[in-house]
């Protein structure tokens, strides 16, 4: 199953790899303080933000765009009549609101499944899609919820997690996988919906715990 208009397979996975360095956003993360994190990303989200809107008024930014960055553009991001965001705007945006929202392990949490699983979803249903689900294919969705299953135990093992941890990330990453699949029904970007549906559920799980436990995964990852 693909979509129609949409890139090449040669330029998606391009595109994932690029998508891939923003893994780096989380794992720096766990090192540095939230205001740190904050004085970082809020000036690039702005920068992205401008070249974004920038296009549509300055000829020469739109000629960069489309020079560099052209053919990896989905159809929808190369639209000169609307004003639309790309994917790494989302993204660096997703991450300021993160950061600024969730406690330390949850914002590292959803924003790795973000990265890792959004990556599997889009190969897998690319190369392999034959059954709808939502309104992405069910092979791409399976994989959204295996990959971030896996996900969530590297980061539990590494910080040698309570099992609650485990099973509540586990259903998080279901949430997240649902999310992305009916992203377009939803009309927002799955760079959003993603991190931000399954950091909500995964602190709302935590509350269900006892306070001893609950503070226990809150404070996996210090907040520095």
């Amino acid at each position: 199953m693909t979509d129609a208009g949409n890139i090449g397979f040669r330029e998606e996975v391009i595109r994932k790899l690029i998508h891939l360095t923003s893994l780096s956003i989380p794992t720096i993360y766990t090192q540095v303080s939230r205001e740190f994190a904050l004085s970082v990303l809020i000036p690039l989200a702005l920068i992205a933000l401008f070249i974004d809107i920038g296009q549509h008024f300055f000829a020469p930014v739109r000629t960069f765009m489309q020079r560099y960055f052209g053919a990896l553009l989905r159809p929808h991001e190369k639209d000169e009549k609307k004003i639309l965001l790309n994917g790494a705007t989302y993204v660096l945006i997703s991450a300021v609101l993160c950061v600024a929202i969730f406690p330390k392990v949850i914002m590292v949490t959803a924003f790795s499944i973000l990265i890792i699983s959004d990556i599997s979803s889009a190969l897998i249903g690319r190369a392999f899609g034959r059954h709808r689900f939502l309104d992405k294919s069910l092979e791409g969705s399976v994989a959204f919820a295996i990959s971030a299953f896996l996900t969530v135990y590297v980061i539990g093992t590494i910080y040698d997690a309570p099992l609650p941890y485990f099973y509540s990330g586990a259903l998080a990453g279901i949430v997240g996988a649902v999310a992305e699949a009916a992203s377009i029904r939803l009309r927002m970007d799955d760079n959003l919906t993603i991190p931000l549906s399954i950091g909500f559920t995964l602190w709302g799980l935590l509350f269900l715990l006892d306070p001893a436990t609950r503070n226990a995964i809150l404070s996996m990852i210090p907040e520095t």
